[in-house]
């Protein structure tokens, strides 16, 4: 079976120690992780520490358009851009066209800020990232002929338009639900999840503990994948919640059949797998859970989004940067001494996220320390990477 992204171990050879701004842009990972991480940390520190927003975005507006589409956003554009050259053979994003990616994806983020009176500036800019990088992979996808991964470009645009949604129904040009617009945002993140995850969980528990592959079924991928697409569709139509719960228990039953199917007990002494099986685990009930709320339990709704914002996303994200961050810098995927740490910080930052969803006692206070708890684990994350984000690769290869 095809990988998502390739990873091989690291070889002998010199070291580089420098930092080096054309190793820094010389694949997408290392820009978007490393300023991911950045983002993440001042932005769940910024809601959960009570800032304001602007007169144009209002603080819980800004704090769900910045998780799902500046954090996670960049997350997503640094995987699939650098896995593209894995997927295609094609050489990968690099230089000057991944620095003004950069650049572009940094100047959303500022122009939200900087313009208090509209969101739009920001709202464009941070559509047009995904807008340009699905060009980018559309590109060597098309002229390898990579008919696999056809699909992936679209999804990416899918995201940008979302984002361009939400941006509009903010300033009031379209009869949209600004609300409603996160949530597609997050499913769609989700989607985004169910398809790495179908690509690379078996194949990564395979690998890691010498076990035979468990196999996704062509059809079992496409009802994983398409369910919570059609269901991100449905509640940006503002479609019949009997619909929109009937595709998130499908999507969720279909996605944990496949995880349980993945299981190997010793998964629970791997770090770097057990972190992605939480993830998924914590996308699938999420969806799920949404699926339910939209019908029958409106009080569930909140859980619903955190389980898969902070449990999934967080989790699946934060392990995915890790392995992948390891294997691309040319280092052993061995743990680094801080990420246990960090994986733990992101397992308590979903169980006090959702008590606080649930308005369980002292939710105030568990909501502040699932922040504290999300960036701590996010600056780990940058605090031991960025050095390595910024050299060459550690076993000397280009």
């Amino acid at each position: 079976m095809a990988t998502l992204i390739r990873i091989e171990g690291p070889q002998l050879g010199p070291a580089p120690v420098k930092a080096s701004w054309d190793a820094f842009f010389s694949m997408a990972f290392r820009p978007f992780y490393l300023l991911a991480a950045m983002q993440g940390v001042v932005a769940i520190l910024a809601w959960g520490l009570g800032y304001g927003g602007t007169r144009a975005l209002p603080s819980f507006l800004w704090h769900g358009h910045e998780m799902i589409w500046g954090y996670a956003g960049a997350v997503i554009v640094g995987f699939v851009l650098t896995a593209a050259a894995t997927w295609t053979g094609q050489p990968p994003l690099r230089g000057a066209p991944l620095t003004g990616l950069a650049a572009l994806w940094l100047a959303a983020r500022g122009a939200l800020l900087a313009w208090p009176d509209s969101n739009l500036p920001g709202g464009m800019l941070s559509a047009l990232v995904f807008a340009w990088a699905a060009l980018a992979l559309a590109v060597p996808v098309v002229r390898s002929r990579n008919v696999r991964n056809y699909g992936v470009p679209p999804l990416l645009l899918a995201f940008g338009l979302a984002d361009l949604g939400f941006n509009l129904a903010t300033a009031g040009l379209i009869d949209l639900d600004p609300r409603h617009m996160l949530h597609v945002g997050l499913l769609l993140v989700a989607t985004v999840i169910f398809f790495m995850g179908m690509r690379v969980i078996a194949f990564f528990t395979s690998r890691s503990l010498k076990v035979p592959q468990v196999a996704n079924p062509r059809s079992i991928v496409a009802l994983a994948i398409g369910a919570p697409l059609l269901m991100a569709a449905m509640v940006a139509g503002r479609g019949p919640a009997v619909w929109i719960c009937l595709l998130g228990l499908v999507g969720a039953l279909v996605n944990l059949r496949q995880l349980l199917r993945w299981w190997h007990p010793q998964v629970l002494h791997q770090p770097l797998l057990w972190v992605l099986f939480a993830g998924f685990l914590c996308t699938g009930l999420g969806v799920g859970l949404y699926g339910i709320a939209a019908l029958a339990a409106p009080a569930l709704s909140g859980a619903a989004l955190h389980c898969i914002a902070v449990g999934g996303i967080g989790l699946l994200t934060l392990g995915m940067m890790t392995r992948t961050a390891l294997g691309h810098t040319g280092r052993l995927l061995t743990l680094p001494a801080p990420m246990g740490a960090a994986f733990g910080c992101l397992v308590a930052a979903t169980i006090l996220r959702i008590a606080a969803a649930l308005a369980l006692p002292l939710a105030n206070v568990a909501l502040v320390a699932s922040a504290l708890c999300f960036a701590a684990g996010l600056g780990l994350f940058a605090w031991r990477f960025g050095p390595w984000l910024l050299r060459p690769r550690a076993d000397g290869r280009p």
